[in-house]
């Protein structure tokens, strides 16, 4: 009588047969779990575009906020340019005439009770007292309008010249102000006819450190602080600048009247007979106007960038933000090109990696830099969106 079992070709066939089914199910486990690791940080890559657009949308929505009572209350934009192609109001500002990609700075006056006009005359280059005026509009029974210390104010007037500070004391009538920004300034600045304003100037920009593999969107406040991170992993940001073409034009206000706009946008021209003392252009003229000389009419300087009658926005190249003419003047160590004027939306772009490097494969269009991942079923390329964003401020009568 025979006993039952397996012969030996049946205990191979199994032996066999149980390890192809322990390798499939052992793959699909590395498979997920490569999966889960994978959608875990592709979550992980969308949060952080989400935050930088939030940060970016919001703080350019508000771009060229002004003053909402004084003389020169209404957008900035009417006086000088709040949108920058490079770093302003910082510690570590970019020479004048720059453009950087991947710099923006962005000015506007928040909504509080902060803004006056200056009492007594002021030099805007040379750190020092700035007298307010205590009107109705200022906090009752507050000596210094709302201002504090340390808290960052500009000063500017009709005829588009303007300066930055920092509040080193407050505690009485006239403030005590120290200058932010590089180069040095002529202006002056009279009595009633300049706005005093707390001021918001954020700089964003991108930081890379290709030796320890760092990659972020940064934010400077201004003042002398340093480049703060927002977003981690960031490997593209791109600004892009589109305008109106039309050049501005006089709304028929006559630029002695002490309240505007004078301007469909940017500062008042003086009258024909005045020169300004602090710029470079001929009598009656600015950075954007000119007198015609047959006439005495103010012409704009500006070139109508309208084609074939279209009056959509067009793009601003880094060419036309960088040639003049130049505000307020040639000569000034603070001047910025005209055409930054014309700025109503601007465009953005930003791009993630993943953190991991082993969810990043070679090099190239799917990863701004390589990783270690050998197999696609854990590449995660790199993730990019777009915005294009219309500050409400700057769209001055569109």
């Amino acid at each position: 009588m025979y006993e039952r079992g397996f012969s030996m070709i049946e205990a191979l066939v199994a032996t066999a047969l149980a390890l192809s089914v322990t390798a499939a199910a052992l793959a699909l486990v590395r498979s997920s779990e490569g999966h889960f690791s994978v959608r875990e940080e592709a979550v992980d890559m969308h949060q952080r575009l989400r935050v930088a657009a939030g940060t970016l949308y919001g703080d350019l929505l508000h771009a060229g906020a002004g003053a909402d009572r004084g003389p020169n209350r209404g957008p900035l934009a009417q006086f000088f340019a709040p949108v920058l192609p490079y770093r302003q109001g910082t510690g570590q500002d970019d020479p004048v005439g720059s453009f950087s990609k991947d710099t923006i700075t962005v000015m506007f006056v928040p909504s509080t009770a902060a803004q006056t006009t200056l009492s007594a005359a002021a030099p805007g280059g040379v750190s020092g007292e700035i007298s307010l005026n205590i009107d109705s509009g200022c906090p009752v029974a507050d000596p210094v309008c709302g201002f504090r210390k340390d808290m960052r104010l500009v000063l500017y007037d009709a005829g588009g010249q303007y300066d930055t500070f920092t509040v080193t004391d407050a505690r009485s009538n006239p403030l005590q102000a120290q200058r932010v920004g590089r180069g040095l300034t002529s202006a002056s600045y009279d009595a009633n006819t300049t706005t005093v304003a707390q001021l918001v100037n954020v700089v964003y920009s991108l930081k890379v450190n290709r030796v320890t593999d760092t990659y972020q969107l940064v934010v400077n406040d201004g003042g002398n602080g340093n480049d703060v991170p927002v977003v981690d992993h960031l490997v593209a940001l791109e600004f892009e600048y589109f305008g109106d073409p039309n050049p501005p034009v006089l709304t028929g206000r006559a630029v002695t009247e002490p309240v505007g706009p004078w301007t469909s946008y940017g500062p008042a021209p003086p009258t024909p007979d005045r020169q300004i003392p602090t710029q470079g252009y001929p009598p009656g003229e600015n950075c954007i106007f000119i007198v015609d000389p047959l006439t005495g009419v103010h012409l704009p300087r500006l070139d109508n960038l309208a084609l074939g009658g279209s009056s959509g926005l067009v793009p601003l190249t880094q060419a036309r933000l960088t040639d003049g003419p130049w505000c307020p003047d040639a000569a000034s160590q603070t001047r910025w090109d005209a055409d930054l004027l014309r700025v109503r939306r601007v465009g953005v772009t930003l791009r993630v990696q993943a953190a991991n490097r082993a969810l990043r494969g070679p090099a190239g269009l799917l990863f701004s830099n390589g990783g270690t991942s050998t197999g696609g079923y854990r590449w995660l390329p790199d993730q990019q969106i777009r915005l294009a964003i219309a500050p409400r401020n700057l769209e001055m009568g569109r």
